[in-house]
């Protein structure tokens, strides 16, 4: 039976909706009048200019797309005759004709108790509704009454609005991540609205929402301190494009559209990676003590003449001693800035002191810009820089570098390596270093691991360009940065994001047992220490599993006890009714089959999308395979005629996505399929982390497929499901 309040909720939501389109049609209508001037005083155009951008920014303020722009009520504690109207929240602020609120932004410090308030702490509330909906249709309402004594609403665990929130999570995924600003619990409201300044470090297990938290906090920090927010700019940096792909339409529905999303490879403008390399060799590049090399590499390059030069100049010859050289680069040396930008100091200092060779000289040999003036060392400068052996002695004594250059010319050369890495590296690996050189710069296959080290260079090095500020290449600096997955990033990467910070104010998110990547922190200092945490850092936790049901969660714990055994699993807050089903690909005669582990992932696979289409859902699988396997899977797909979506192929853009571990991190799906679970092992970096993250993608089915081995945590599993 619905709640007998539906009908009126209805009429104030449709209320509601009317009046959003009365303010949409405003906003129009502004624009077209903007639209329409024409000529007019400068005044008068900059003034139009200034209205048809307010008339555009309040129109993309005012589209809430499909999400509902109402989902619940908060009735405030009162004497009967003193009892205040109800504040119905939603996405963002609507008003009727005479400026009452008709919703009150959920950012709104009114709204906070619909987040925070419990039976202990009420916050001045009396009751507290939450809608379910869909679309603009309320189906039903779910209250909880605070001034009722022995009212204890939750499933136990302290949630808000438990039966919405569970419908909500019944709901089957769509392949893009949904904002969950209608079921923001109080310890995930806690952090979302924490203090602008500092670090704030998030630490969530699976399914614990730390990265929608992590997004709901930006559009609140956005929402609340807009200035500076929307001048300075927000980061979201992500694990990889997909991810990227299946965030990007949370902020927009929580009206925040200016935010930046990238990969900590797309910060740096230059050269994309395109090779891959050994882990050895990517653990070592991302290792802190690279930052010494590349700076030692630089300075290695601000070097002194070995022997003389001589550079005609009229009718005489200017020399430059070594010991002139040595005196003008240890001068340079001292002084402040990036390598480049100081090669124009090194220039005027060798301009001063070539001028007093030439001194003599300059009344009957005057430059020709300069008849009748004396020769001033700017103007010996101009002449100089024509000729080819002053241009080849400056590039030797101080070369303009790009940071591709440097590493090219450095990893290329084992005595460069030697000279920058020798106090720093074991011979072993320095050794690792080394790759040969490329004919052409421009072709060198560059890897992920060495993008962090080209934009360490980049801040180093400086702009290259002559008439240029000193700064470094296209790098920008953002009010806040949110960092997601970050347990998986290298120092170097840390490094790398840190640079982007502008004032220290960050939010990082992620899950140390679900570090994947070749360095694993045993702690979140260890992140932090290569953090702006000038301003302080703090750790928060989220401990409840809004994804993951329990039955699938129970496995992924007996996985989570060899990784990380003094770590709990996050408490699941539901049961799916269906335990994870571990298939046997073994042939009968006792042989391994890889070809029959793919032909019964492919029958797994069709069985799913059948389910799916007898419930009359859409719904997500994914197929999660070690990257041994890829190619002979996405065969077998194309084969079945099922349509899959992966990496470069619209990888959530189909209901069947094949992903790896890697590519599937971030991301959940109603049923997934882990194929060969012990080769997803022994091909990750961290083994049995990896099998951890891929059990927890799913919110509804869990399927295991193999012909090999099962990895030691799965075996009682098996034993007991068989």
């Amino acid at each position: 039976m619905t709640h007998p309040d539906v009908p009126a909720e209805q009429a104030h939501v449709e209320l509601a909706y009317e009046r959003l389109a009365a303010m949409r049609a405003s906003a129009e209508a502004m624009l077209q009048d903007a639209f329409g001037e024409r000529g007019g005083t400068f005044q008068a155009l900059t003034e139009r200019d200034i209205r048809v951008r307010n008339s555009l920014g309040r129109l993309e303020h005012l589209q809430i797309g499909r999400e509902a722009l109402v989902f619940g009520r908060i009735d405030r504690a009162a004497d009967d005759e003193d009892r205040s109207e109800p504040f119905h929240i939603g996405r963002l602020a609507v008003s009727a004709e005479d400026l009452e609120p008709l919703v009150v932004d959920w950012r709104a410090p009114i709204a906070e108790p619909f987040y925070r308030a419990t039976g202990a702490h009420p916050m001045g509330l009396a009751l507290r509704r939450h809608f379910l909906t869909e679309g603009r249709r309320v189906l039903d309402l779910e209250d909880e009454l605070f001034d009722v004594e022995g009212d204890d609403s939750g499933i136990g665990l302290g949630l808000a609005g438990p039966q919405v929130l569970l419908a909500t999570l019944e709901r089957t995924r769509t392949g893009r991540m949904r904002d969950i600003v209608a079921t923001v619990q109080r310890e995930q409201d806690e952090i979302i609205r924490g203090p602008l300044p500092g670090i704030l470090v998030v630490q969530g297990g699976p399914g614990t929402g730390k990265t929608a938290v992590a997004l709901h906090r930006a559009a609140y920090l956005l929402y609340t301190h807009r200035f500076p927010l929307e001048s300075q700019g927000v980061l979201v940096v992500g694990p990889n494009p997909t991810f990227l792909g299946y965030i990007e339409h949370v902020l927009p529905s929580l009206d925040e559209t200016g935010v930046e999303l990238s990969t900590v490879n797309g910060l740096y403008s230059g050269e994309k990676p395109v090779a891959v390399e050994d882990e050895d060799v990517a653990e070592l590049k991302g290792d802190v003590r690279m930052a010494r090399v590349i700076a030692t590499a630089i300075a290695n390059r601000q070097r002194p003449l070995r022997r003389k030069v001589e550079i005609p100049y009229g009718s005489k010859l200017i020399r430059i001693t070594p010991d002139l050289s040595a005196q003008a680069v240890a001068a340079v040396k001292r002084r402040p800035g990036s390598h480049n930008a100081r090669r124009r100091t090194l220039e005027h200092i060798l301009w001063r002191h070539l001028l007093e060779q030439v001194a003599p000289v300059a009344g009957p040999e005057p430059e020709p810009d300069s008849i009748g003036e004396p020769l001033t060392a700017e103007d010996l400068g101009r002449a100089l820089r024509r000729q080819p052996e002053m241009a080849e002695a400056l590039d030797r004594m101080w070369p303009l570098l790009t940071p591709e250059q440097l590493l090219h010319d450095l990893f290329g050369a084992a005595p460069l390596i030697e000279l920058a890495a020798g106090k720093v590296l074991a011979p072993a690996e320095r050794d690792r270093l080394f790759r040969l050189r490329s004919p052409l710069g421009e072709s060198v296959a560059w890897t992920d691991a060495d993008i962090p080290l080209l934009d360490e260079a980049n801040s180093l090095l400086g702009s290259r360009r002559r008439d240029g500020p000193d700064q470094t290449e296209q790098v920008r600096t953002f009010g806040h940065v949110v960092v997601d997955e970050a347990q998986d990033l290298s120092p170097m990467q840390l490094r790398m994001v840190a640079r982007r910070s502008l004032s220290g104010s960050m939010t990082v998110v992620g899950d140390i047992a679900q570090a994947t990547g070749a360095w694993v922190p045993a702690a979140w200092s260890q992140v932090v220490e290569h953090l702006p945490a000038r301003r302080g850092w703090r750790l928060v936790e989220l401990t409840v599993n809004y994804r993951t049901p329990s039955e699938i969660m129970d496995v992924a714990a007996r996985v989570l006890q060899h990784v990380a055994p003094g770590m709990r699993p996050p408490e699941s807050v539901r049961a799916s009714g269906s335990p994870p089903r571990i298939l046997s690909a073994i042939r009968q005669d006792g042989t391994l089959g890889l070809d029959a582990t793919v032909a019964l992932t492919v029958q797994t696979v069709q069985a799913e999308l059948g389910q799916l289409a007898s419930l009359g859902d859409s719904g997500t699988v994914a197929v999660i395979v070690p990257r041994s396997l890829l190619d002979a899977m996405a065969s077998a797909l194309d084969s079945s005629d099922i349509r899959w979506g992966g990496v470069g192929r619209g990888a959530l853009d189909e209901t069947v996505s094949l992903l790896t571990v890697e590519d599937a991190k971030g991301l959940e799906f109603d049923s997934v399929t882990v194929v060969e679970p012990h080769r997803i092992v022994s091909e990750a970096a961290q083994g049995l982390r990896a099998l951890y993250v891929a059990f927890t993608r799913a919110t509804q089915r869990l399927v295991i497929v193999h012909s090999e081995g099962l990895p030691a945590p799965l075996a009682a599993v098996a034993q007991h499901s068989a």
